[in-house]
């Protein structure tokens, strides 16, 4: 097939592929919220411990 893969291989890469971008995704709003509760628990004068 193509650059010497079989179907099997390209298939590999595919799903390799699709399981990458769904843990991005979920690492992506992980972030996201974590950030929101930092800001959330920071005080009235900005960071002030």
């Amino acid at each position: 097939m193509f650059f010497g893969l079989s179907w099997y291989g390209w298939l590999a890469i595919v799903t390799v592929l699709m399981i990458s971008v769904f843990l991005k995704l979920k690492f992506i709003k992980w972030w996201n919220k974590r950030q929101q509760e930092q800001k959330n628990q920071r005080g009235k004068w900005g960071d002030d411990e």
